[in-house]
């Protein structure tokens, strides 16, 4: 049986990246596929990849999701995350929940130790607890920007759809070397949106989806747009129809334009390990790996590409 060569692709969000933040998002996605990647190099599985790279992305306050992420009407952190494995279509997700780091470990165990595929708010709160998961003050995920966003959003004349352009999930999807694939998308959400309010992260086929037979997607952008046209399911039904994974992720991207006026962003990965990462807002933070080169970017038509070697030690250098 052929081994296949990894490859992991993560994104830190589509929309507007403000000049004084670009440095951050970039290095913040970079460390994230890395990191997957140093799993994937290791015999590591797709699923293991992904949720280390997410969790490496929720940690980072440049990015909406986990510490950073925005915050709702009430001026709380409300966050959705999902993960799935293409091997059997098993997935994890919770939605709205409060208090802990990393959504997206809780998701992991949603889909791994309950016979159920979706938590929300209390109950996944309940789960949390039953899992052991330390409980922190939701004041330790809310940055100063957050704050600031959510004050300027309540003004009124302020328009909340303004500053939705830099929106910030994040996800990563992987092929490990048995040829199995996994998705993972975690997200704050939209700024100053109605308490209880769940987005596209939470919902199978909308925020990601994986499947051995055809490949993963993660999204991001706007979330009710992407649940109109249930993006991530429709990417991979143009790729079973053989379409490339740059053409199918850009005619679902196009679609949703036209159809219903949303603007978004895609990472791809296809059963044979052929990737993209494309969008249709002004830019999305990105990295991928694959044979040992990091490409990345932010800008349409951007891309960077360093051997792994190098962007390693790079890496230690600013640690």
């Amino acid at each position: 049986l052929g081994r296949m060569k990894p490859v992991i692709v993560v994104h830190g969000g589509a929309g507007r990246i403000f000049k004084e933040r670009e440095e951050g998002c970039r290095a913040g996605v970079v460390r994230a596929a890395l990191r997957g990647y140093g799993l994937l190099k290791q015999g590591g599985s797709a699923i293991d990849a992904v949720e280390e790279a997410v969790r490496s992305m929720e940690d980072d306050p440049h990015f909406n999701a986990g510490c950073g992420s925005v915050l709702n009407e009430k001026g709380e952190v409300e966050m959705d995350a999902i993960i799935m494995d293409g091997k059997n279509l098993d997935s994890g997700a919770v939605s709205a929940v409060k208090c802990i780091a990393n959504p997206i470990k809780l998701a992991r165990l949603v889909m791994e130790k309950t016979k159920h595929m979706l938590l929300t708010d209390h109950g996944a709160h309940l789960f949390a607890q039953a899992m052991g998961i330390p409980e922190i003050p939701g004041e330790k995920l809310i940055t100063e920007r957050s704050r600031e966003r959510w004050k300027k959003n309540l003004e009124p004349d302020s328009n909340p759809e303004e500053f939705q352009k830099d929106l910030g999930t994040v996800g990563a999807v992987a092929i490990d070397s048995e040829g199995n694939v996994a998705c993972a998308t975690s997200t704050g959400g939209l700024s100053n949106k109605l308490t209880g309010r769940v987005g596209d992260t939470a919902c199978i086929g909308s925020g990601g989806y994986a499947d051995n037979h055809s490949g993963a997607t993660s999204t991001t952008g706007h979330g009710e747009s992407i649940m109109k046209v249930v993006l991530a399911r429709l990417i991979l039904y143009h790729m079973e129809q053989g379409m490339s994974p740059e053409v199918a992720a850009d005619t679902a991207l196009d679609y949703m334009k036209t159809r219903v006026g949303g603007l978004g962003g895609v990472i791809v990965v296809n059963k044979a390990g052929e990737w993209a990462a494309r969008f249709s807002t002004k830019q999305m933070s990105w990295a991928t790996v694959k044979d040992d080169n990091l490409h990345y970017g932010i800008y349409a038509g951007e891309k960077h590409i360093k051997s792994v070697d190098e962007a390693l030690a790079s890496e230690r250098e600013r640690l």
